[in-house]
């Protein structure tokens, strides 16, 4: 049997896959927030992939407990199917942290459908051991999926951890691809749908191998921090800083991270580029990193770092500002040569003319 060339790393293009299905998996310990946050992508909007708006896709197939009109064993089939091998080729999506199954006296933490042999609860590890390795990609949607999120929190009773924890760091697919991490808290519904069509287009080959992040995120949209992306960045810059909520300017002193934060909401909004929690006066908590929520925590203290980051940035900044305040004075006033008067006053005589 000739060995398998990973999608996007071969010289020539895969051969084109008449269909794809997502096997969404929403039995994670989390509030399918991450799903309803998916419906309102626009950049795409699941609308667009599911119905062939796209051009250059596979017929898409969403499996998702959350948007799906079927039910019970109608629903479960495709799950089933795809653990025979029966589903081919398939996304896995992970939406929920991950609980420690072994950790547990009895019962189970997290579980989807009933196993027919046995009448019992199947646990979403045991989904995932056997969705896993058959997938072409397998996707955390949300902080929760990628990194355990809030649910794994100190003094939590579930040892529950994200794909990374539970698969490993370096786990790759049947198709050479590494988990790849869609981190938020819930994720942003174009970011996400973004991640999910660049894998689409991966598969169709036509696209390379998506680039990521040591915490297997995609570059593009976790390269930046929130303060380089955010409208209130120019009054952190002039030590101008907010004092209380409704403030304008820069909220770092009431809690924000957003300076060692990578996340791009400042920059793409929320909603069709309106919302996003700076854009709306709210303090960045870090929720798309994997230190939180501890690491972030009490969210509304000011961040350590910033008492000293701040008061630096304030000598410098008042010091800037009036010298601005002097320039945007002169540059307020038109030039003196512009009047309605008979001579020619612009300072070239008009022989020169």
């Amino acid at each position: 049997m000739p060995e398998q060339i990973p999608y996007g790393r071969s010289t020539q293009r895969p051969s084109p896959v008449p269909e794809i299905h997502i096997v969404w998996m929403t039995s994670g310990l989390g509030c399918d927030g991450d799903s309803v946050s998916i419906t309102a992508a626009m950049q795409p909007s699941i609308e667009d992939v599911v119905l062939g708006a796209i051009p250059g896709l596979p017929k898409v197939y969403v499996h998702n407990p959350v948007i799906a009109y079927e039910v019970g064993d109608d629903f479960l089939k495709h799950w089933y199917l795809a653990a025979e091998g029966k589903l081919d080729p398939f996304v896995l999506v992970v939406e929920g942290s991950i609980p420690n199954e072994k950790i547990k006296r009895e019962g189970y933490w997290a579980a989807l459908g009933t196993d027919p042999a046995t009448g019992q609860p199947i646990p979403t590890a045991t989904w995932i051991d056997r969705l896993a390795p058959r997938a072409l990609a397998v996707v955390g949607a949300g902080t929760c999926a990628t990194n355990g999120g809030i649910h794994a929190m100190a003094g939590n009773p579930t040892g529950c951890m994200g794909l990374q924890d539970y698969l490993g760091q370096t786990w790759k697919s049947k198709a050479g691809l590494p988990i790849v991490n869609v981190p938020g808290c819930p994720v942003q519904p174009d970011n996400f749908m973004e991640t999910l069509l660049y894998l689409l287009y991966q598969v169709a080959g036509l696209a390379p191998m998506i680039p990521l992040d040591d915490q297997n995120r995609p570059k593009w949209l976790f390269g930046r921090t929130v303060h380089e992306g955010c409208d209130r960045a120019g009054y952190y810059e002039q030590g101008d800083f907010a004092e209380e909520y409704g403030s304008p300017k820069c909220i770092v002193k009431l809690g924000c991270w957003g300076p060692v934060v990578n996340c791009n909401v400042p920059k793409r909004g929320w909603m069709a580029g309106i919302g996003g929690c700076p854009n709306v006066g709210g303090i960045c908590i870090g929720c798309t990193m994997p230190g939180f929520p501890d690491k972030f925590m009490p969210f509304m203290d000011e961040p350590p770092g910033a008492r000293l980051s701040s008061n630096a940035v304030g000598v410098y900044g008042r010091a800037v500002t009036a010298l601005r305040s002097i320039t945007n004075h002169t540059v307020n006033k038109e030039p003196k040569w512009r009047h309605p008067r008979r001579e020619l006053t612009t300072g070239y005589s008009p022989v020169s003319y």
